[in-house]
């Protein structure tokens, strides 16, 4: 659904969401693209597996979205088919499945359907994405890596993304892989991207204003290094442990927000106002 107010929703998934019960993340986006009268398109080239264009077709059409087609994309061919240019023109929401984030980029990168795909998320249409379809979402994409590792140089491998937003660089099935040591590798290369690390059935609805609001039940990890006093990055050797001084780190669950300007982290409102202080012994 459009908004007269700026771009859409920029909705990153950790993967792993639930498909089956509440669907929180999976609602949210319907409602976001128009509730009955959405027009959802998925994109499910990640993916190897041949039914998942069609399975999310029915969750989302369990949930109400009025019309739901995937693009059947298996091939850079596939992405100068003008049916597929009409059916983006039309859409009110664009879902990006996972699966293989450099299979996405090397199929769809460079080509007029993701230039479709940025001009409707800058004309107000959602954009969501779960796991590979997360990381691509940014112009710069982790697009492997090892988890379970320190900070290291060359523990993290980098590759474009289809730039819908140059601000952040996002990680996803964060905590359930050990990925912080990656995230922390990719955000000392430029300390401008603030990352965001997403966990499973978790997401960051990134709103017009650049302020993103947790869904879901794991956390979202903001790793800001704009203000690193030390980095030894630019003169690390191949495997060498890195040192970064200077890093703020962010864990923020459900109903928080986190404001990608000023970069500043907030409770969620309920929370907001109380004091410090506490009543109860512990």
């Amino acid at each position: 659904m459009t908004d007269e107010n700026g771009r859409g929703f920029i909705i990153p998934i950790g993967g792993g969401e639930d498909r089956v019960k509440e669907m929180q993340i999976h609602s949210k986006f319907v409602e976001l693209s128009g509730g009955a009268d959405a027009y959802i398109v998925v994109i499910p080239t990640a993916s190897m597996l041949s039914e998942t264009g069609e399975d999310y077709n029915r969750i989302f059409s369990s949930l109400g979205a009025g019309k739901v087609e995937y693009l059947p994309i298996t091939r850079r061919l596939d992405c100068d088919n003008p049916t597929f240019f009409e059916m983006l023109d039309r859409a009110t929401g664009i879902f990006i499945t996972g699966g293989n984030q450099l299979r996405l980029s090397a199929i769809l990168g460079g080509t007029l359907l993701v230039t479709k795909i940025r001009r409707q998320n800058a004309a107000g249409v959602p954009v969501a994405g779960t796991s590979a379809g997360a990381s691509i979402m940014s112009e710069h994409m982790v697009a492997g890596g090892q988890g379970n590792e320190s900070p290291a140089e060359g523990t993290v491998t980098l590759a474009p993304g289809i730039g819908l937003t140059n601000a952040v660089i996002i990680d996803q099935h964060f905590t359930q892989r050990n990925r912080l040591g990656r995230l922390l590798t990719a955000s000392s290369f430029n300390p401008f991207l603030i990352g965001l690390g997403i966990d499973e059935d978790t997401a960051a609805f990134i709103g017009p204003d650049n302020v993103l609001e947790v869904v879901g039940s794991g956390t979202v990890t903001v790793v800001d290094a704009s203000k690193l006093t030390h980095s030894s990055m630019w003169d690390a050797k191949p495997g060498e442990a890195l040192s970064l001084i200077g890093l703020r780190l962010d864990v923020l669950g459900e109903g928080c927000r986190y404001d990608l300007k000023a970069r500043v982290g907030y409770p969620p409102p309920q929370f907001l106002g109380l004091s410090s202080g506490s009543d109860t012994d512990t």
